[in-house]
């Protein structure tokens, strides 16, 4: 690297806190030096100046922007009705952004984050760590040489806990609808079906949503993509049905010769199954695992969860912009996992199948 870069990081106790780590990553980089902290809870930034070795803190974020002068700014806070606020003033400032996922609450808002990075030149990298992970990196050739012949379909589903449904689709959905863009390329159709309590959601059922997600609804959620190739992609949702923690969060790719299965962090359960059948107890075949180094073949490297994907996806940012390039999970990215999201309620509320790129770029809720 050829500088020390200056990381001013944004949270928000209380309102979304300090997201997966955002925060902390930075005090493991030799490149990186956290110079200022913004909070607007009085506590909340006096904790993380203690934690993060800062002496700089702001209840201001825009103040600590326009003061302390950051290369990099850290978006870190969950609720994501702040996240187009943050980007933006930090973009306007020529300042690059490691954040929190979700991206943003609407697809007009996304727009204005890419158009914001594209005028000054940003490089934005989202926190979906799995995306980084070496384990993945050897999915994607699997994939490239027909480990399980032609792809036929993708499978993905949410954590299915309390959030089950259009929670789940926002907060979890985004890392499987991120997944499934970047292996299966980008959706040209979707349709989508929303219920509450067995019925298909009206205006009636909508509410403001968690974590600043904006108008929400539903606890079954069944969604359809078509990707190129015929390739067909799924999504569902069922509220307090996830089992045991992992459950089946995660994603599975269908071939006419096998299945891989992929699950999400840094080096997450990764499998490959050879068998056109996708049954394993009516064949001779099992399950065998992907490591960094291959198939079934030992792991060389040590699982570090959430902070080793932050690692992983900060140093490729610090590359990007060494190498003028976009980082491995981009704005665009970010703003195609909005729209998949966003594709859903859409399709629901006019009853047809919709197109994508979707022409509507607000909330398909408030047109319920």
């Amino acid at each position: 690297m050829q500088k020390k870069y200056r990381i001013g990081v944004i949270g928000h106790t209380g309102r979304g806190n300090y997201g997966h780590g955002i925060d902390r990553v930075w005090l493991d980089m030799p490149d990186c030096e956290i110079v200022a902290v913004a909070d607007e809870h009085a506590d909340g930034l006096a904790a993380a100046l203690k934690r993060l070795k800062v002496s700089q803190g702001y209840s201001d974020y825009r103040k600590m922007l326009d003061k302390a002068k950051p290369d990099i700014v850290a978006v870190a806070p969950r609720w994501i009705d702040q996240h187009r606020d943050m980007v933006v003033a930090a973009a306007e400032r020529g300042m690059h952004v490691y954040m929190e996922k979700p991206f943003c609450r609407t697809l007009e808002e996304a727009d204005q984050i890419v158009a914001a990075c594209e005028k000054h030149r940003i490089k934005l990298a989202i926190a979906h760590q799995t995306r980084y992970s070496p384990r993945l990196h050897v999915v994607r050739r699997l994939l490239e040489e027909g480990a399980i012949g032609k792809v036929l379909e993708f499978r993905g589903r949410g954590k299915e806990d309390r959030r089950g449904g259009g929670e789940d689709l926002w907060v979890l959905g985004s890392h499987i609808m991120n997944l499934i863009h970047h292996l299966g390329g980008q959706p040209k159709w979707c349709c989508g079906h929303v219920l509450q309590d067995g019925q298909p959601i009206t205006s009636q059922h909508v509410q403001p949503g968690a974590e600043g997600i904006g108008p929400l609804a539903g606890d079954t959620v069944a969604a359809m993509y078509g990707l190129d190739d015929n390739v067909t992609a799924y999504f569902g949702s069922h509220r307090n049905v996830g089992g045991e923690r992992l459950g089946r969060f995660g994603l599975q790719i269908y071939g006419s010769e096998g299945i891989i299965e992929v699950l999400t962090g840094h080096l997450p359960p990764m499998h490959i199954l050879h068998d056109s059948c996708w049954s394993p107890g009516r064949s001779e075949h099992r399950w065998l695992p992907i490591t960094s180094a291959g198939v079934d073949q030992p792991e060389p490297l040590t699982d570090q969860g959430l902070h080793g994907g932050n690692l992983l996806a900060c140093h490729d940012l610090l590359a990007a912009i060494e190498e003028d390039r976009f980082p491995e999970c981009n704005v665009y990215e970010a703003r195609m996992t909005v729209a998949m999201i966003a594709a859903v309620f859409e399709s629901h509320r006019v009853d047809a199948r919709v197109p994508m790129p979707l022409q509507t770029r607000q909330n398909p809720l408030e047109l319920l």
